[in-house]
């Protein structure tokens, strides 16, 4: 079974994610969604090469949506799935992976 890891810089994301959700509509909420996203990421472990490629950001990135509000970025390396980053509604994730180039 494939192991899934979040990068220091996809757990940043999460905590970023989850305060501001916080501020906007309470604790509770903000659990609830940071809880989803991270179960739908553990799901990789399963069935992991899913999503869209794009080594034109960076090699082995693959990209997919969740719950129509935010992209998960990712890389499969052997037995194990490294998230890379969450991008809430349309965040610049082109930007983000342009400047690990």
């Amino acid at each position: 079974m494939t192991k899934v890891v979040f990068t220091p810089a996809a757990e940043r994301e999460v905590d970023r994610l989850h305060a501001w959700i916080s501020d906007r509509a309470g604790e509770s909420v903000a659990d609830a969604f940071i809880l989803r996203i991270v179960a739908y990421c553990q799901g990789f472990s399963t069935f992991p090469e899913r999503g869209r490629r794009r080594d034109d950001l960076l090699p082995g990135l693959r990209t997919i949506g969740f719950e129509r509000r935010v992209t998960i970025a990712f890389i499969i390396d052997r037995d194990v799935v490294s998230i890379e980053g969450g991008f809430y509604r349309g965040r610049d994730i082109e930007t983000r992976f342009a400047r690990e180039q």
